[in-house]
């Protein structure tokens, strides 16, 4: 699979010496689904506005679909659909006009059937002739969401796209991102539901004070970096833990009643068995065995603490 946006030691330096992307190379792949992560700060959005336009690189270089964002900007920037962080409509119009204002801007010609499925995919046909002004701050993301998609880009950029709206939204929002996916459109998105990367993400970029600190097949990521944990409920609260049982590193919760241990499910050898045994020799009686794996999340807050380190 060629790759639709090319990003190589793109670097931004802001007026009074921020630092604010540090030598960012990035492949971002046609037709994948890539979900940026990061703390406040981190560098995200100034990417994003990058790689768009919005903002100028101080030194790199960034093409979107084969053209050169400074030299070939129009070019580039017809290929992307941006959705900020930021809910900037203008008030007193109408929202059909809002989303048919757009496609024009970009010199599309006018396609209604167009314009009302994706008004229809967004729950806001029936709101095409309100105005804008009228509507909750969920149905104004919505309207966000219609006019970057208006002109038909390749490339859709989502910043925080479902921050502050309610479930509904944003499972609807990640239904849309699938279709979407499916009609060959290239997705970034950056988020703070972790679990919205988990559910939706090919690849998980990790971005923390201006640097990538991976970019990752998500399924590959978690299986390389998550961990298990067994926890073993006691019939009767353990005190002291033996010798034998020591060399586990367990971890003792409930206040004895419950051990915790933490195993690479990748590993040679799990140790899982000898455990078992040990307990068993130590008369210690199982009530109850559950087994869980490092969330996306657990993951992400490791990686960024290593980079801070």
């Amino acid at each position: 699979m060629s790759s639709i946006v090319e990003v190589r030691d793109l670097r931004k330096v802001f007026d009074g010496g921020f630092e604010a992307l540090k030598g960012v190379t990035l492949d971002i792949e046609e037709g994948e689904i890539i979900a940026l992560l990061g703390p406040n700060g981190a560098g995200k959005t100034t990417l994003i506005s990058t790689i768009c336009g919005i903002a100028s690189p101080t030194s790199g270089s960034v093409t979107v679909g084969g053209h050169d964002i400074l030299d070939d900007y129009r070019a580039a920037r017809r290929l992307i659909g941006l959705v900020p962080q930021e809910v900037s409509i203008e008030p007193f119009e109408y929202v059909l006009n809002t989303v048919r204002f757009s496609r024009g801007i970009f010199g599309k010609g006018p396609d209604p059937d167009l314009l009302e499925r994706i008004l229809k995919d967004l729950s806001l046909w029936d709101k095409r002739d309100a105005r804008n002004v009228t509507l909750s701050g969920g149905m104004k993301r919505r309207v966000m969401i219609a006019k970057a998609l208006a002109h038909e880009p390749r490339i859709l950029f989502l910043d925080e796209p479902t921050a502050g709206v309610d479930v509904e939204l944003r499972r609807d929002m990640w239904a849309l991102v699938e279709r979407l996916r499916q009609d060959g459109v290239t997705i970034i998105l950056t988020t703070h539901y972790i679990e919205e990367a988990e559910a939706i993400a090919d690849r998980i970029g990790v971005i923390s004070k201006g640097e990538l600190l991976l970019v990752e097949d998500k399924d590959a990521l978690m299986a390389r970096m998550g961990r298990k944990e067994m926890r073993i409920e006691l019939a009767e609260p353990v005190g002291t833990l033996s010798d034998e049982l020591a060399r586990y590193d367990l971890r003792v919760e409930a206040g004895g009643a419950a051990l915790v241990y933490t195993y690479d499910i990748h590993g040679e050898r799990t140790g899982i068995t000898a455990l078992l045994k040990d307990l068993q020799a130590a008369g210690l009686t199982l009530k109850d065995v559950q087994t869980s794996q490092s969330s996306l999340e657990e993951i992400f807050v490791g990686l960024v603490n290593e980079g801070a380190a």
